[in-house]
């Protein structure tokens, strides 16, 4: 029997460093960086890492139906989706994840963007769900 991309990748263990740089590289990002203000990126990275090996056939984690749940307060513009897709492939890329995995991970989460983005908006504010978050961004723990 083949082994997931998952388990080929080194489970978990690879994921959650794949999943801590992208965060860095999000937080870096005048794009992405805002909708970070205010975040617990523990959390935030635990569930992400949980979400990536899902995508590569580890543990099924969420439902398309969680995700927009989870992301419907958030005002993700296209544009900041459209960033962090290239952001993931930069970090899988410097991982040396292979070509043709790269693009299975990016094919998969692409398709999730209906699930993430909110039609018409242009990035985050400060009447978000979560409440004004007027701070500074922290950095990945």
């Amino acid at each position: 029997m083949s082994r997931t991309m998952f388990e080929r990748y080194g489970g978990f263990g690879t994921l959650s460093k794949v999943v801590l740089a992208f965060y860095e590289r999000m937080i870096d990002s005048d794009v992405t960086g805002p909708y970070f203000d205010g975040v617990d990126m523990r959390r935030l990275i635990d569930h992400q890492t949980q979400f990536l090996s899902q995508v590569m056939g580890g543990p099924k984690a969420y439902t398309d139906e969680q995700l927009e749940r989870y992301h419907a307060h958030l005002a993700i513009a296209p544009a900041a989706f459209d960033e962090a897709m290239e952001l993931l492939r930069d970090t899988l890329e410097d991982f040396s994840f292979d070509a043709p995995d790269v693009e299975v991970v990016m094919e998969s989460m692409g398709g999730k963007r209906r699930c993430i983005v909110a039609p018409g908006s242009t990035g985050p504010g400060t009447d978000r769900a979560r409440g004004d978050s007027g701070g500074t961004r922290r950095a990945v723990p």
